[in-house]
């Protein structure tokens, strides 16, 4: 997969992980064999946006759709580094080049498949924040193509205990 980085000097959320949580396979910047993906806060802070193009390896068993699977993944590390984010600026903390941000995991994920979703297309994930407790958070997802809702997700992320 591809991850297009926003032209202007926006940091990612997945660069502001600590250096012992930027292994992940989907996101993490030094897995080298890993995606890459990257999440981006909107200016007014209510949503983190990603986009990619699927590589045609993640086809699933129709050659011109995405996987689900591979979706489901998508969703999963857009969705813990978008709680990250919403329970640090939650806490009146800056985003910037110095942050080094909590890391979420997934509790639980739900995904619901409305429309298949194309390969060789740039797909975009939009996650919201739906409530945010003292170390859970609940996080609303959808995925667009073409501009159409291909997929939403809902996520229960939990943050990490330091001794983890």
């Amino acid at each position: 997969m591809r991850s297009y980085h926003e032209r202007s000097k926006k940091i990612s959320i997945q660069e502001t992980y600590g250096d012992r949580f930027q292994h992940c396979w989907g996101c993490g910047p030094k897995n080298d064999m890993g995606l890459h993906l990257k999440s981006y806060p909107s200016e007014d802070k209510k949503t983190v946006r990603t986009k990619i193009i699927p590589d045609e390896i993640y086809t699933g068993g129709v050659t011109q759709n995405l996987f689900g699977g591979m979706i489901a993944m998508i969703f999963d590390c857009h969705g813990k580094a978008s709680a990250a984010y919403f329970a640090h600026i939650d806490k009146g903390l800056e985003f910037d080049d110095n942050t080094i941000i909590g890391r979420f995991i997934t509790a639980r994920l739900e995904v619901d498949f409305k429309k298949s979703t194309p390969m060789n297309e740039e797909i975009e994930m939009i996650a919201k924040l739906e409530e945010l407790g003292e170390r859970k958070a609940i996080i609303n997802m959808e995925l667009l193509a073409k501009n159409e809702i291909r997929a939403k997700a809902k996520m229960v992320a939990v943050a990490v205990k330091d001794n983890m």
